[in-house]
């Protein structure tokens, strides 16, 4: 393998790695503010307690 070839595979590798993290943080923060602005409820409740359990300002 040259390596050419090595240098391509890491940087593949990386941005995999990369787009992967991305869409979790995209999912993560989606999940956070659209359950904490739900109408519900008990789900807007549980959203806002697991907010002050991280110290994630949410007034």
């Amino acid at each position: 393998m040259t390596t050419a070839a090595v240098t391509g595979l890491k940087t593949t590798e990386r941005s995999e790695a990369l787009r992967a993290a991305l869409v979790a943080l995209v999912l993560g923060l989606g999940l956070i503010f659209l359950t904490g602005f739900s109408h519900p409820e008990v789900i807007h409740n549980a959203a806002h307690d697991v907010r002050h359990s991280l110290s994630f300002p949410c007034h």
